[in-house]
C-alpha cells in the first residue's frame, strides 16, 4: 500500500485551519493558444503544483528559466489548490490537466509537485487512467515513498530533496531517480537554479539546458492573480494599479497609475507591458467593503513574468481573525517582507529592516523556514521590542511577526536589505493607505 501521508509539519493545526479556498489557473500569460515552433511541439506541457500554504507563484522563476531555455509560454502551467482543505481533489487536477492537453494538443504532461503538492501529484498518478496522461513526475521536497509514481510504478519519477530542508529533509523513493541537493532549504528545493537543471534534464532525456539562468529580455510583460492571503480566493473585479517608483525611496514618480487593470472572475489580471530594470509598486484593491489596500514593492523585472501574485487580507474567516491583529491606525506603518524563493536562515542569510538586523537565531532559525515576516507596533506604544505580537505566537513555520514601530508623522522611506539586495518602501499610514509588502524574488 503506497503512502500518501502529509508531512509532520501539518501538525500546525491552527495554521492549517486558517487557509481555505481553491483557485485554479489554466491560462498562459495571455490566455491564448500560442503558435508553437517545431521545438515546442516535441515537448510535454509542464504542470506545477505548489505546496502547503503556498500558491502558483512558487514556480515563477522556474517558468522564466524554462522559457529562457526554449519552452514556449503555452507549455507551462501553475495549478492552485487548497493545500489544507482535508483532501486532495483529484477531479479538479484531472480537469485542469485535460484542459492543458486540449489547449496544447499534447497527449501527456510532466508534473512537478512541491512539498504537500508532491503528495497530491504522487497520488494523482495512482489511478491507471490518470497515470497514462503523465510522461514524467517530479517529487520535490516531499515525503518518502516506497516506489515510483503510478499504481504499477509506471510513471518515470525524479525525487529531489536536501539535507538543509528543515521540513522534509533527505527523502528517497526506491526505483526513482533520487537527487540530493546541497544546502537548499525547503523552498529552494523547488525554486533553485540547480533544481531547474535537474527538471530540464529529466524531461529531456538527460540533455542539459542551453542556459540555466533567467535571461534578460527587451520587451516584457507581467501578469498574475489577485487573491486573498492564505485562502487563495480569487478577487473578482479587484483593481490593480501599477506605479513606477523612485528606486531610492519607493515614492511614486507620477500621481496617477502608469497602468490600471481589473482582475477577472478567477482573479487574473494582465498581461501588461512594462519597462525592464525598473522598480514598480503594485497596489491591489479588492473593492470589498472593509478590506484594506495592499502595496507591493518589487525588485526590477528583466523577463516576462506570468505569475505575479497580489494578496489582500481576508475580512472574515479564521485567516481574517489571525490577521485582524495587524495594526489599523495612521500613527504607524505595517510592513511585511516576503522572500519569495527561499527562507531567511540565521547564520546563512542577512535580512535587515530599517537598519535593524532581523536574521537572528531568535527570529529566523533554520528550523522555522521563515519566508514571510510581518512587522508592526503590536503593543501600540510607539516602541519596538521585537516580541511576537498576538496570535502570531501560535505560528512556528513559514510565517512570523515582530513588534516593530514605524512612525508616520513625517514622510520617509524604510530600507529593506536582503543578501546584498535592497528595496526602499514609503512609510504609508496603515489605516488610510494600507499595508506594505516588500518582495525579494
Amino acid at each position: 500500500m503506497k503512502n500518501f501521508s502529509r508531512f509532520t509539519f501539518l501538525k500546525l493545526t491552527l495554521v492549517a485551519f486558517l487557509f481555505t479556498g481553491i483557485s485554479s489557473c489554466c491560462k498562459d500569460k495571455n490566455d491564448n493558444t500560442h503558435p508553437t515552433d517545431n521545438h515546442c511541439t516535441t515537448l510535454h506541457p509542464v504542470v506545477f503544483i505548489h505546496g502547503f500554504l503556498a500558491s502558483g507563484d512558487t514556480w515563477a522563476n522556474q517558468m522564466m528559466r524554462f522559457t529562457s531555455s526554449g519552452y514556449c509560454d503555452n507549455l507551462l502551467y501553475a495549478f492552485d489548490w487548497n493545500s489544507v482543505g482535508g483532501s486532495t481533489d483529484q477531479a479538479a487536477l484531472d480537469a485542469f490537466i485535460d484542459t492543458v492537453l486540449a489547449r496544447t494538443g499534447a497527449t501527456q504532461v510532466d508534473i512537478v509537485g512541491h512539498s504537500a503538492g508532491g503528495g497530491y501529484g504522487y497520488s494523482y498518478c495512482a489511478d491507471t487512467t490518470r497515470a497514462k496522461k503523465v510522461a514524467h513526475y517530479v517529487h520535490v521536497a516531499s515525503s518518502s515513498q516506497t516506489s515510483p509514481a503510478g499504481l504499477n510504478d509506471e510513471v518515470p519519477t525524479l525525487n529531489l530533496s536536501s539535507a538543509a530542508d528543515a521540513v522534509a529533509g533527505v527523502t528517497t523513493i526506491t526505483g526513482a531517480t533520487n537527487v540530493t541537493l546541497t544546502g537548499k532549504d525547503h523552498y529552494q528545493v523547488a525554486t533553485s537554479e540547480e533544481t531547474f537543471v535537474e527538471l530540464y534534464k529529466f524531461f529531456n532525456n538527460g540533455t542539459a539546458p542551453s542556459v540555466s539562468t533567467i535571461t534578460p529580455q527587451t520587451d516584457i510583460t507581467v501578469s498574475g492573480k489577485a487573491v486573498t492571503l492564505g485562502e487563495n480566493a480569487p478577487l473578482n473585479a479587484a483593481t490593480v494599479s501599477i506605479y513606477e517608483v523612485n528606486p531610492d525611496n519607493g515614492s511614486r514618480l507620477h500621481s496617477v497609475p502608469d497602468f490600471t487593470l481589473t482582475a477577472d472572475a478567477k482573479g487574473m489580471w494582465g498581461p501588461q507591458k512594462i519597462k525592464t530594470n525598473t522598480k514598480y509598486e503594485f497596489e491591489v484593491n479588492s473593492n470589498v467593503t472593509g478590506a484594506r489596500i495592499v502595496h507591493y514593492y518589487r525588485e526590477s523585472f528583466t523577463h516576462t513574468n506570468p505569475l505575479v501574485y497580489l494578496r489582500t487580507i481576508p475580512t472574515s474567516g479564521l485567516a481574517g481573525t489571525l490577521l485582524s491583529g495587524l495594526s489599523d491606525n495612521d500613527n504607524q506603518s505595517v510592513v511585511a517582507v516576503f522572500t519569495a524563493n527561499q527562507a531567511t536562515v540565521a547564520g546563512r542569510d542577512s535580512l535587515a529592516v530599517d537598519n535593524v538586523v532581523m536574521s537572528t537565531s531568535a527570529i529566523t532559525p533554520a528550523s522555522n523556514t521563515v519566508i514571510a515576516m510581518f512587522l508592526f507596533d503590536g503593543n501600540n506604544n510607539q516602541q519596538s521590542d521585537y516580541t511576537v505580537p498576538g496570535l502570531f505566537s501560535l505560528l512556528t513555520n513559514f510565517l512570523t511577526a515582530r513588534d516593530m514601530y514605524f512612525q508616520t508623522v513625517t514622510a520617509h522611506s524604510i530600507p529593506l536589505y536582503f543578501n546584498g539586495r535592497t528595496l526602499s518602501v514609503p512609510n504609508l499610514k496603515s489605516h488610510t493607505d494600507g499595508f506594505i509588502v516588500g518582495v525579494f524574488d
